[in-house]
């Protein structure tokens, strides 16, 4: 959970510092004993212990300071409830999308899909912020799917991926903000 909610400099500071200890961690067990069988000897004991605590520091201190991030991202005021999220009602049907003309409020927008056509659609959302699979599977005729996709204010577009729907007009525009 606690790289989930890190940073990309953050994971990489984490990883820098993790990968120091242990890099010194299997030199010092694995290579430095075969030139010299006596490692650390009785003369570099010392230094071997004070490294070996100051690498154990500096890990210690690298995972509180990177987890900073990740603690603020999951802190919430008390008694504040979760965002209820938005239903929006889309029925497609050959070759348009029935959407909502309005605004809709930014957050967590969940999309009752209707395929009231005659052949398969499914609905794919697009827009500023929005990665990864933001679509429904391909619904035949009378089926129904919901899709919950998180929006930010800004212009997203509607659409239909099946080849050449999109072309022919199944595509509608939606306003958050």
């Amino acid at each position: 959970m606690l790289l989930a909610g890190l940073s990309t400099g953050n994971k990489i500071g984490l990883a820098v510092v993790g990968g120091a200890f242990i890099l010194f961690a299997l030199t010092s067990a694995m290579i430095i004993p075969r030139r010299r069988p006596d490692f650390p000897g009785r003369n570099g004991l010392s230094v071997f212990v004070l490294a070996s605590f100051a690498f154990f520091v500096a890990m210690l201190t690298a995972v509180s300071v990177f987890d900073i991030e990740a603690k603020g991202a999951e802190k919430k005021p008390a008694g504040t409830p979760a965002p209820a999220g938005q239903k929006v009602a889309v029925s497609e049907s050959e070759f348009k999308i029935a959407a909502p003309a309005g605004k809709v409020a930014a957050g967590k927008v969940t999309f009752d899909v209707k395929n009231a056509g005659k052949i398969g659609h499914d609905l794919v959302v697009s827009g500023p912020g929005v990665t990864g699979a933001a679509k429904t599977a391909l619904l035949n005729p009378g089926q129904s799917a919901t899709l919950t996709v998180t929006l930010a204010a800004g212009t997203y577009t509607l659409y239909c991926s099946v080849p050449g729907h999109r072309a022919a007009g199944m595509s509608a525009k939606l306003t958050v903000g």
